[in-house]
């Protein structure tokens, strides 16, 4: 297990019936913040704290580099992701390997951190994990905030 040392959980992907009720209810009620979009998936970051909450259609298709890499039902979970310590990618291909789970493409994608590597598992009832390596240098800077 040394080749996945697990920090915490990077962000979540939830699918929502409608984007701004619940970018308003986030906002609202748990003090997040929009921190960025991603207009050809749909996509919409919100901050929270240390960690991302993502939300996307419904019923879309998960699309990378304008091709779609995994047609979604209706449901409302589409990935978590996990925050590795590091990101040996031979090390944790080996120990998937291991485990006899598959391993995706090593791609650079943004977490709560900022930019950095991931690859997507696959858990045995079919929930997408994705795997995250820490973020580039210099990346991250959180935002000052206060309570009012």
């Amino acid at each position: 297990m040394a080749n996945v040392s697990v920090r915490g959980i990077d962000h979540i992907v939830l699918r929502v019936r409608d984007i701004a009720k619940s970018i308003a209810w986030y906002e609202c009620v748990l003090g997040a913040r929009q921190e960025r979009y991603v207009s050809d998936i749909n996509l919409h970051q919100l901050r929270l704290g240390a960690a991302l909450i993502d939300l996307m259609p419904l019923c879309s298709d998960q699309t990378e580099n304008g091709n779609v890499i995994n047609k979604k039902p209706a449901t409302n979970m589409d990935h978590f992701c996990v925050l590795l310590d590091c990101f040996d990618e031979q090390g944790v291909r080996d120990h998937l390997k291991r485990c006899g789970v598959q391993s995706g493409n090593v791609e650079r994608r943004y977490g709560a951190l900022g930019y950095g590597p991931s690859m997507y598992i696959t858990d045995p009832d079919g929930n997408v994990v994705e795997l995250k390596g820490p973020p580039e240098p210099e990346e991250y800077t959180p935002a000052e905030g206060s309570c009012t």
